[in-house]
């Protein structure tokens, strides 16, 4: 695959992400894919199944997504994408998250895709109503 391709694969991946494609998604990762939010406390997941029902676990519950991508850079078959998200939650506050994301990408499919992010930024913005419920969920949800 090219350098652009990867890039619009990690593009589309982000795409479904925010507009909670989840099949879409999955259909973008590879069998063995590994997912990790390396702030958190997990050891992530790993198969699109597994992967998605992580995602579900925060994103199902909020609102609606605005995301800014900083920039994109691709080598071989990683990518590395740097963006700004904007979570909406129904209950009215809004969370910013500075993000990077590294993929690795195998025969045009996410093999690898690891979220660095300030935990403690998101703790003190989110609402507390949804700190607690992905609090609810356990590692085996979604391994």
């Amino acid at each position: 695959m090219s350098l652009d391709e990867n890039k619009a694969i990690v593009r589309q991946l982000w795409a479904n992400v925010y507009d909670r494609d989840w099949k879409a998604l999955a259909s973008l990762l590879t069998d063995d894919c590994w997912q990790q939010d390396m702030p958190a406390p997990d050891e992530g997941a790993r198969g699109p199944d597994n992967i998605v029902e992580r995602m579900r676990i925060g994103f199902d519950l909020i609102d609606r997504f605005d995301n800014e991508e900083v920039r994109i850079v691709a080598e071989g078959n990683d990518v590395v994408i740097e963006h700004r998200e904007r979570w909406h939650f129904r209950t009215g506050e809004v969370v910013e998250n500075r993000l990077v994301s590294v993929h690795e990408l195998r025969d045009g499919r996410v093999s690898m895709w690891c979220d660095y992010w300030d935990i403690q930024n998101m703790i003190s913005q989110a609402p507390q109503w949804w700190i607690e419920k992905v609090a609810e969920a356990s590692p085996r949800d979604f391994t």
